[in-house]
């Protein structure tokens, strides 16, 4: 049984040595303006409410004036072509007994589709929704067996300032993943604002790092510095056996969100 024990433990650390390795330095490589606009074009937003149609809103250009009353919401990321997305489990917190939408669409045009909730961990804070419709613009991940070094450009598609703000870098190196990991959170160095939680954080190639999750300040007396925003990484092989799960379980025609 002692041999057995060894064994095993032996075994655990063969495959978390490629976690140990030491990262490379970081890409120099800064999002272009064609990053910007492949961001732009998957932008998605989740509003919760106890309203069971957004149609009026959304016939009346999503106008602040008509918006639901109880309406809470964050920012959304597609992470398939058949309708998942990712988003903050914070932005989910009052969902008990009301609605949850996804408004997704082209280039901003969003379109509110009803989602239902697959999985959520308050822990990681992260959640997958989906909805009944094609989502052919959605992002890639990174390279789960690579690193992703302090300092790497990226920029974040927050639907409240992913936009407008400028490109920024990981202050927190990510390791690739091993079997005995589960999401990483990591540093970046943009601030965000209520509403850019669960936008995707993308690298200069375009392709998923990670969610946003919270900004950090110092609040020395009676000024606040920002210090930081936190984002999350999920196990991306585990989320996609999930959604594999999910997509086995739940096999209906989807249609395009035009």
């Amino acid at each position: 049984m002692h041999l057995i024990s060894r064994a095993i433990l032996l075994m655990q650390l063969l495959w978390l040595l490629p976690s140990c390795s030491v990262p490379p330095l970081a890409d120099t490589k800064v999002p272009d303006p064609v990053v910007r606009r492949l961001v732009a074009k998957r932008s998605a937003a989740v509003i919760v409410t106890s309203r069971n149609d957004l149609g009026q809103w959304m016939n009346r250009g999503f106008a602040v004036s008509q918006a639901p009353g109880d309406a809470d919401g964050g920012s959304a990321t597609p992470v398939a072509a058949d309708g998942y997305f990712l988003t903050a489990d914070h932005v989910l917190a009052r969902e008990a007994g009301r609605n949850v939408f996804v408004l997704y669409g082209d280039a901003g045009r969003f379109v509110p589709v009803k989602a239902r909730i697959v999985w959520r961990s308050e822990r990681a804070d992260l959640a997958l929704l989906h909805i009944p419709a094609a989502t052919p613009n959605h992002y890639r991940w990174t390279a789960p067996d690579r690193w992703l070094p302090v300092g790497t450009p990226l920029v974040h598609g927050g639907i409240a300032t992913g936009l407008k703000s400028g490109w920024g870098r990981l202050g927190t190196a990510i390791p690739p993943e091993g079997g005995l990991l589960g999401f990483r959170r990591f540093k970046i160095d943009i601030p965000l604002q209520p509403g850019d939680s669960g936008g995707a954080v993308v690298d200069a190639y375009g392709s998923l790092i990670g969610i946003n999750s919270a900004v950090e300040f110092l609040v020395p007396m009676e000024t606040a510095f920002f210090v930081d925003s936190e984002g999350n990484r999920p196990h991306v092989r585990s989320l996609e056996a999930l959604i594999a799960h999910d997509r086995a379980r739940n096999t209906k025609p989807v249609t395009a969100v035009n």
